[in-house]
């Protein structure tokens, strides 16, 4: 439910109206925008009578919302939501590229990858140090050791860090990781999103290979619900019958998620397509469609990555592909 107030609201009226819905153990979210204040309802709202709040004279409108989603409802935040993740900031007009390896294999290597995506205007640099793989034969990751690499290319940069988490026993290695990825694998681990939540630290959430947005959401209702109100949203394709390309970048997605939410999207084409050749028409293309940022698989040497190196492009690829969708952001959807 969401309640409308006037713009000239009597303070005592509202603390009493307030203090009423405490009461009901009615949770309430305010979001203040240019010309109106919206007061969310969260909780058992068919205990709350509408009309009785409707009858205040500090009220405009009340509202039940149908949808599941609440905290990540644009209907109760209309403003975008913009996350700073240690002085960089996605949404609300800040587009951002997060650029690295799929996983970290030295430390020559994710310096070196670091300084090249830096030189290209990447805002943050993400690289695997724990890698969920279909094969347990496959490259796992660096793991503990592979944070401290992305720490030591911190250093070198200052580019702020993105990393993914697998499992909720490691959280206690992220503390110094400026954001954390949770992988598509994860995105319905509601345990895991639940300790999320009850952290201060910006989130990366990746929507499930055969996820719904609705289900996407409640995924991130779930980190907001515990009070993390930093939470981003990574389009990186869905499985489809295709088997062309190992996902199906779904870009619908992107201007279908800015009327649901107020929170930022972002898209990788990286693990969308699995195929370097794709990945910039398809940047371009999620730019146009009015994403907040992008993330892009950078290799120094993609023929002999340990992981994923047919989708990653050349530091002087991602350079390209930089300028060009630096070229086409004036001209990106904005449906506002």
């Amino acid at each position: 439910m969401i309640v409308i107030l006037k713009n000239d609201s009597n303070e005592k009226q509202l603390n009493n109206l307030i203090t009423w819905l405490k009461s009901l153990d009615i949770d309430i979210h305010f979001s203040k925008g240019k010309n109106t204040t919206i007061m969310g309802l969260i909780g058992d709202t068919e205990v709350v009578d509408i009309d009785l709040i409707n009858a205040l004279d500090i009220v405009e409108d009340v509202k039940r919302i149908q949808e599941p989603y609440k905290n990540a409802n644009r209907k109760f935040h209309p403003e975008d939501t913009i996350v700073d993740i240690n002085g960089v900031k996605i949404g609300g007009g800040n587009f951002q590229i997060i650029a690295g390896p799929c996983s970290v294999e030295s430390e020559e290597q994710i310096c070196s990858i670091a300084e090249s995506v830096k030189k290209s205007r990447a805002g943050l640099l993400r690289g695997g140090a724990f890698k969920p793989r279909t094969s347990p034969y496959s490259f796992q990751g660096m793991r503990e050791k592979g944070i401290e690499l992305l720490l030591e290319a911190k250093k070198v940069t200052g580019l702020p860090i993105v990393t993914e988490i697998m499992d909720l026993s490691h959280l206690h290695l992220f503390e110094e990781v400026d954001m954390i990825q949770v992988g598509a694998r994860n995105m319905q681990n509601f345990e895991l999103l639940k300790e999320l939540g009850k952290t201060n630290k910006p989130i990366l959430l990746k929507r499930g290979l055969s996820s719904t947005l609705q289900e996407f959401l409640m995924s991130a209702e779930y980190i907001m619900a515990g009070g993390n109100e930093n939470v981003i949203l990574c389009e990186r394709g869905i499985r489809t019958f295709e088997t062309a390309t190992r996902n199906t970048l779904d870009l619908s997605a992107i201007p279908l998620l800015k009327t649901m939410t107020h929170l930022p999207i972002i898209v990788d084409p990286s693990h969308a397509t699995g195929l370097s050749k794709l990945v910039k028409p398809m940047s371009l293309a999620a730019t146009a469609a009015g994403a907040d940022g992008l993330l892009i698989e950078v290799h120094n040497d993609p023929v002999h990555a340990l992981c994923d190196g047919p989708q990653s492009l050349t530091p002087e690829a991602f350079d390209d592909l930089a300028k060009c969708v630096n070229n086409i952001l004036p001209f990106a959807f904005n449906d506002k």
